[in-house]
């Protein structure tokens, strides 16, 4: 049965007090077919996850609807004395709300609470607002609160969480770039490319730009980030390329080099043109060099971008038995893990944890524990940047940071089947826009997957030593995972969360999607190799910073460095080897806040421990950081693009001490300001002890992406993976892997020749799936608008 084929893409918008729109149709028809009873048993599929009460409030949950439409009608009242026009009807010199959000918790209000009797700490909205119509025109960032509204609301500016020198404050010249700051541009653009339509139609096989909404027009533009370097100048870098759904991967080679700086668009101006890797500084000289032939395309991009879509090529073939459906994961007998859905919060084998989701860093995990002992306050991801490299303009100077294109709002519904198993757990994510709420539905999938491999085992031999065994052990593995994909513009970043039966939990992240590719030319193959007939894929590094705020059974944890040592040594009982080769483990610990990177050849062991803690053999109980697939960092470290606004990005491991004035590594407008960063994440590491203190781990997965024609049509996620594993050191007496009941221990009897089975109790389910026949194109979109008045 294809499920989902059209991914339940959609949206429904809502305003406070609005119910949530029915389970989809195709959902309901999978639920309804995983629950027949088949000819040999009972559904394999057996229902949803249990049920379970959160122990406290989800203080960390995101603001509701309700709060939003509050917090925006106070932000329009005009006794906030804000003077505030609606978003739709904005110019550049109006003051508007850019975007309304929760604020982060402060940790030191939140433990009383968790831990103990204190009062719920009060809850604050953010709002960012684009202050167009002040004498220095700004952004600047709001704290909102206590919510929910009322007389003792206040809005203040939110300055403490930043160390740049103007708190929440952005210059006008390197604040987002939403639509109003975007279409102030427009006609600058038009105006310029329509004057050389002429020859950018002789160039680019007929290649036009009259404008957005012109039909005459048959390219496409983009720019990306930074847009400036300290915020007192403004610039655009503009690549063209051929529109469609691949358009991504049909650049052509034309740049528009704009200077926009301020508010005024009679101001603008025209920097410059890129064609055949020169530069012309006015339309005359590019003229000019067109009409004596001086430039010319060597390579022609095709308009038909069917090779860039991911859909069935008959002209393939088909492999041997792949018209077959390829194994799935289900879990058998039901669901293992159990859930408060309206707490956000998860029990699974000894694991509990509550999530929240923030627009711009998509979800978060907050304590959590292992056996009722908290392992970490606080999972979250701060950033996830890319750098490219070249020659190009569009190449060169491009660095993302996709917290400032808001990725939490890119969680889009997920392909049950594909993007995580059927049966799965589903849960949406909303977030504000304006004075409405958006629900995106399925972005968040819970599942129990087996590994493939063996928690423990070990077969034991006769003493005899003629007989293949004695006794055999062998306990099963399996792990939670939680799940969202977020598509930030080309990219398709897979978040996976696993949570594994002996107390070790991973982060994964894969990336798939369309490169942003660079116009082909043979002598840039340094830069990347051709993909396509036009297009090069261009070289780039993809580096994600995740904050973990460990709390190792209380907040007094230091950072345990063990390294394997290399020494000279003789030992009396071998006397005949004199000195020889040893090698010894030195453990220190790091005595001030440190940024550092991974050891050569693995051959150093990081933990967080307690120090006043220890297992019964008298061992600092801990948590190990074991490297996975890519731990990687940025490769330039001094690139005007990157210099100050990405200081996350350039080391593999960082530890601070928590400071709720140092919530976020980054800053979601820092990206425009790689000179003077909102944000400068250097600032946290003042020499401040990190011994038995509440230690902030910050850790970067990531991917050098050497890009290839297998990346044709998208990037694949099976090499673009990187990985971090966080296990138990000594936290406890023994592996735990000894209270689990799904096992089997055989023995042999070479007296009686007898084997004994022990399953303790477990057996294998039996169940039978009945799934009806494929329903095509019923996947209903609901597109809602509700308003309401306000209270």
């Amino acid at each position: 049965m294809h499920l989902r084929s059209l991914c339940l893409a959609y949206t429904v918008s809502l305003v406070a007090g609005t119910a949530l729109p029915p389970l989809g149709y195709e959902r309901k028809v999978l639920l309804d077919a995983l629950s027949k009873r088949g000819d040999t048993g009972e559904s394999c599929y057996s229902g949803d996850a249990p049920l379970v009460k959160a122990p406290k409030t989800n203080v960390w949950a995101p603001i509701s609807a309700q709060d939003n439409f509050d917090v925006w009608t106070l932000l329009h009242d005009p006794a906030t004395a804000l003077n505030l026009t609606n978003p739709d009807d904005a110019s550049q010199t109006d003051n508007y709300v850019f975007w309304i959000d929760a604020l982060h918790m402060n940790k030191t209000d939140v433990l009383p609470y968790i831990d103990g009797d204190g009062p719920e700490p009060p809850k604050y909205a953010r709002a960012i607002i684009f202050e167009g119509g002040k004498a220095e025109p700004d952004s600047q960032e709001y704290m909102i609160g206590p919510l929910p509204v009322s007389e003792s609301t206040t809005v203040q500016k939110l300055d403490y969480i930043y160390n740049g020198g103007k708190g929440g404050s952005v210059p006008f010249d390197a604040r987002y770039v939403d639509g109003v700051k975007s279409s102030a541009l427009t006609p600058l653009i038009t105006s310029t490319m329509s004057n050389i339509s002429d020859i950018t139609a002789a160039l680019f096989d007929g290649g036009v730009y009259f404008g957005p909404s012109d039909d005459r027009t048959t390219l496409t533009m983009t720019s990306g980030t930074p847009v400036s370097f300290d915020g007192s100048q403004g610039f655009r870098n503009i690549l063209f390329r051929l529109p469609g759904s691949g358009s991504y991967l049909s650049p052509i080679d034309f740049y528009l080099l704009v200077d926009c700086s301020g508010t005024d668009p009679s101001h603008y101006s025209i920097k410059g043109y890129v064609t055949n890797s020169k530069f012309y500084p006015d339309e005359s000289s590019l003229r000019a060099a067109f009409e004596a032939g001086e430039i010319a395309e060597t390579y022609v991009q095709p308009r038909d971008q069917s090779w860039t879509d991911v859909d069935y090529k008959p002209e393939l073939g088909v492999r041997a038995l792949e018209d077959m459906f390829a194994p799935q994961t289900i879990e058998l007998g039901g669901k293992r893990y159990k859930v408060d859905p309206e707490a956000q919060y998860v029990e699974y084998m000894g694991w509990s944890f509550y999530m929240s989701f923030s627009r711009t860093l998509g979800i978060m995990f907050y304590d959590i524990k292992f056996k009722g002992e908290r392992i970490v306050y606080e999972l979250s991801l701060q950033e996830a940047m890319a750098q490219y490299a070249g020659t190009q303009p569009k190449a060169s100077n491009t660095v993302y940071h996709d917290t400032y294109y808001s990725l939490g709002t890119d969680l889009a519904t997920l392909v049950e089947g594909y993007d995580c198993p059927f049966g799965s757990t589903f849960w949406n994510v909303s977030y504000h826009e304006q004075n409405h709420t958006t629900v995106n539905q399925d972005a968040i999938c819970i599942f129990e997957q087996d590994t493939g491999v063996p928690l423990s085992r070990h077969r034991y031999g006769s003493s005899a030593g003629d007989y293949p065994f004695s006794k055999l052990g062998v306990v099963k593995d399996s792990q939670l995972v939680v799940r969202a994909i977020a598509t930030v513009g080309n990219y398709d970043y897979l978040f996976s969360y696993a949570w594994f039966l002996d107390g070790s939990f991973e982060v994964t992240v894969r990336a798939s999607g369309f490169l942003q590719s660079s116009f082909y030319y043979p002598d840039q193959k340094k830069f990347g190799p051709r993909i396509a007939p036009a297009t090069q894929g261009s070289l780039h590094d993809h580096i994600l910073t995740w904050k973990a705020d460990f709390d190792v059974i209380d907040t007094a944890n230091s950072f345990e460095i063990s390294d394997l040592v290399v020494v000279n040594q003789s030992q009396p009982w071998f006397p005949e080897l004199g000195e020889f080769e040893q090698f010894e483990m030195n453990t220190t610990y790091l005595e001030t806040e440190e940024r550092f990177n991974l050891a050569p050849n693995a051959k150093a062991m990081y933990a967080i421990v307690n120090q006043n803690k220890t297992n019964v053999w008298g061992e600092k109980r801990g948590y190990r950081v074991v490297p996975g697939k890519s731990n990687i960092h940025l490769t330039v470290l001094n690139s005007p693009w990157s210099l100050k606004n990405s200081e996350m990005a350039k080391y593999h491991l960082a530890v601070t001490r928590q400071h709720d004035t140092e919530p976020f590594g980054n800053s979601v407008q820092n990206v425009n300001l790689p000179l003077a960063p909102q944000q400068d994440f250097s600032k946290f590491f003042d020499n401040e002890s990190i011994v038995q203190e509440d230690l902030v781990l910050w850790f970067n997965l990531g991917m050098h992406h050497f890009t290839r024609a297998e990346d044709i049509p998208v990037t694949l996620y099976t090499e673009a993976v990187s990985t971090i594993l966080f296990a138990p050191h000594n936290f406890f007496d023994r592996a735990q892997d000894g209270d689990l009941l799904n096992r089997r221990w055989i023995e042999y009897n070479a007296t009686t020749d007898e084997i004994t089975f022990d399953a303790y109790g477990v057996e294998l389910p039996n169940c039978a799936m009945s799934l009806p026949e494929p329903v095509y194109g019923i996947s209903p979109t609901v597109e809602e608008e509700l308003q309401v008045s306000s209270p």
